[in-house]
C-alpha cells in the first residue's frame, strides 16, 4: 500500500443550527449602545437641512431597525460565521477564481486609520501617502506585466475587461476605423466575461474553438481573423491551465490584420516574476487584484481589475491619473483622448493598499517563488486526481499544467449516475470548499481545480483522498446517498433554481412568504 492510499479523511462537522434572523431578537428599549447627547444648536441645523428636502426622499415612517443588546449582536453574527465556509476554514480550489489566504498583516495595513479616515474629496496635499501608494502601485504592476502604463480605476476583474475592451473602441475610433473594426475574436474556453464585455462594448462577438491540444485553434483563428477585427481577447495560460505555445505567432497574426490583443488576467500568479503578457505581445490587460496580490474575493466583493496598455494605447486611459512633480504626487485629467471616468473616485484603495503591502512584503522573488509553488500544487493534484476512478482529462492529459486544471466526471455519471454536482456536494462533508465545476463548456462534467500556491501538501492529499472516497462511494452503490449530499452542514440539499431566481433577499421577502 502506497503512503497516498494510507491517508484517511474525515468528515467535518459545520455549526449546524437554525439561527434566526436579527429582528427575532428585537426586544422595545434594548440599545447596544449609548449615543452622545446633541446639542441643540446642531439638533436645529439637522431639522432645517431635513426640511429642505424634497418630500420624495422623505420616509413616511422611520426604518424598522431591530433594537438589540450588544451581545445579541455579537452572538448572532458570531454564529452565523460558525455556520459559514471562508479561506480561513479550508482550502479554496476554485479554477479561474484564485482564492489567496490572505496575510493578516495586509488586512491590519488596509484598517489603519490613516487609510480608512482619508477621503477623496480632501485637498490632494493632505493625502500624499495615498497618491504614491497608488503611484507605486501602478508602476509596479507595470514592470510585472511588461506594459507602459497602468490604471487602478477599475472595480472588478469583469469592469477592467470592459474598461481594456473600451480603450481597443477609443483606439480604433481613433484611427478611423471603428465603422470597420467591428468584430473581437473570443475562445470557446474564455471566461464568459469577455464575450459579456465585448458585447456591452458594441462589438460582435467571434467565437473560435480549441484544437485537440486545448489550445487556440491556428487554422480557426485565420479564418476569423480580417480587416473586420479589432481584436483578440485571451488569456494564457488558458482555461484549461495549459500554456498557449504559440502565443507569438497568434499576436503576430492578430497584429497584421491591424487587430489588438487582449489579456485576461484570471490566470495571471503562475506567471509572476517568470513572464510578461507585455512580452508575449498583449497590447492591453487586466489584473485581479483580489485573486493575485492578496484580497480574497467572492460574495460579490471586494474586487479590483487595474488596466495597462502599452504606449500606443496609454492616451485612452481613463481619467484623473496619479502623477509624480517632484517630491510631489497629484492627479491629472489632461488627457483629451482619455475613455473618461469608470468610476467614482480614483481606485478600491483599500485593496490597492493590500496589493502595494503584498508586493512589497513578496518583492520579484517571493512573487516568482509563489507562481512556482502554484504551478507544483497544480501539478501534483493533476498527477493523482487524473487517476482517480471515474474522471478523465480530454485535452492533453499529458501535458503539464500550470495553475489550474480541468477533469470530467463524465465516466463517473455514465456508470454509477453520480455527477460532479453530487461529488461538489459531497466535498463539503469533508470540510472543502468545491471547485468549479460545468465550466469551461467545452468539457462535459467538468471540475476546475486550482489549489494556489498556499495550500501545503498535507491539505493537498487530504483533498486527494476526499475525491477518491467520493470515487469509492459512487463505485460501491452508495449513489444514492451521494444524491442528497451534503449531510454536515449548516444547510443540506439546496434547491439551485429556486435559490436563483425567488431568492429571499430581505426581511420583508420573508414576512410576505
Amino acid at each position: 500500500m502506497d503512503a497516498m492510499s494510507r491517508i484517511k479523511v474525515k468528515e467535518r462537522k459545520q455549526a449546524n443550527w437554525e439561527e434566526p434572523l436579527i429582528y427575532d431578537y428585537h426586544t422595545p428599549g434594548k440599545r447596544g449602545m449609548d449615543f452622545p447627547s446633541l446639542d441643540a444648536e446642531f439638533v436645529q441645523s439637522l431639522e432645517k437641512a431635513l426640511a429642505s428636502l424634497p418630500g420624495s426622499l422623505k420616509r413616511e415612517q422611520p426604518p424598522q431597525l431591530p433594537e438589540v443588546s450588544e451581545i445579541d449582536v455579537i452572538r448572532h453574527y458570531t454564529r452565523l460565521s460558525q455556520m459559514n465556509y471562508g479561506v480561513d476554514s479550508g482550502i479554496y480550489p476554485l479554477g479561474s477564481c484564485t482564492m489567496k489566504h490572505n496575510p493578516k498583516l495586509n488586512e491590519e495595513i488596509a484598517s489603519l486609520p490613516e487609510a480608512t479616515d482619508i477621503h477623496p474629496y480632501q485637498e490632494q496635499e493632505t493625502v500624499q501617502g495615498a497618491l504614491r501608494i497608488m503611484y507605486e502601485l501602478e508602476h509596479w504592476l507595470e514592470e510585472l506585466s511588461g506594459m507602459d502604463a497602468v490604471t487602478l480605476h477599475p472595480s472588478a476583474g469583469a469592469h477592467g475587461e470592459f474598461v481594456g475592451v473600451l480603450i481597443i473602441r477609443a483606439y480604433h475610433a481613433k484611427k478611423g476605423e471603428l465603422d470597420q473594426r467591428t468584430e473581437m475574436i473570443v475562445p470557446d474556453s474564455a471566461h464568459g466575461t469577455n464575450p459579456a464585455s465585448a458585447a456591452m462594448a458594441g462589438f460582435e462577438v467571434i467565437e473560435i474553438p480549441s484544437g485537440e491540444d486545448g489550445c487556440v485553434d491556428l487554422d480557426a483563428l485565420k479564418a476569423s481573423l480580417s480587416e473586420r477585427t479589432a481584436g483578440l481577447m485571451l488569456t494564457n495560460p488558458n482555461t484549461l491551465g495549459l500554456f498557449e505555445k504559440d502565443i507569438k505567432e497568434i499576436a503576430q497574426m492578430v497584429h497584421e490584420v491591424g487587430g489588438l490583443l487582449y489579456y485576461d488576467g484570471a490566470n495571471l500568479n503562475p506567471l509572476l516574476g517568470r513572464i510578461r503578457p507585455g512580452d508575449m505581445g498583449f497590447d492591453v490587460c487586466h489584473f485581479n487584484l483580489h485573486k493575485s496580490f492578496s484580497t480574497p474575493h467572492g460574495g460579490g466583493g471586494p474586487g479590483a481589475g487595474p488596466v495597462g496598455v502599452k504606449k500606443h494605447l496609454e492616451p485612452f486611459l481613463p481619467v484623473p491619473r496619479v502623477k509624480k512633480d517632484g517630491d510631489r504626487y497629484c492627479l491629472d485629467d489632461d488627457y483629451p483622448d482619455s475613455i473618461g471616468k469608470v468610476r467614482g473616485f480614483h481606485a478600491s484603495f483599500a485593496i490597492a493598499l493590500r496589493a502595494h503591502a503584498y508586493i512589497y512584503r513578496m518583492g520579484l522573488e517571493g512573487l516568482k517563488r509563489s507562481s512556482e509553488l502554484a504551478v507544483l500544487n497544480a501539478n501534483y493534484l493533476f498527477h493523482h486526481v487524473k487517476n482517480i476512478k471515474g474522471f478523465e482529462v480530454l485535452h492533453a492529459p499529458d501535458r503539464k499544467r500550470w495553475h489550474e486544471f480541468v477533469v470530467s466526471a463524465r465516466p463517473m455519471l455514465k456508470e454509477t449516475g453520480v455527477s460532479a454536482l453530487d461529488i461538489s456536494k459531497r466535498l463539503q462533508d469533508f470540510g472543502m470548499h468545491p471547485p468549479t465545476i460545468y465550466f469551461p463548456l467545452i468539457v462535459p462534467e467538468a471540475l476546475m481545480i486550482e489549489p494556489t500556491e498556499t495550500e501545503s501538501k498535507q491539505e493537498l492529499d487530504f483533498f486527494i483522498a476526499a475525491l477518491k472516497k467520493i470515487s469509492e462511494e459512487a463505485y460501491s452503490g452508495k449513489a444514492e446517498m451521494l444524491h442528497h449530499v451534503p449531510h454536515n452542514t449548516s444547510r443540506h440539499l439546496v434547491d439551485e433554481v429556486a435559490a436563483a431566481r425567488k431568492p429571499v433577499l430581505s426581511r420583508r421577502m420573508v414576512s410576505d412568504q
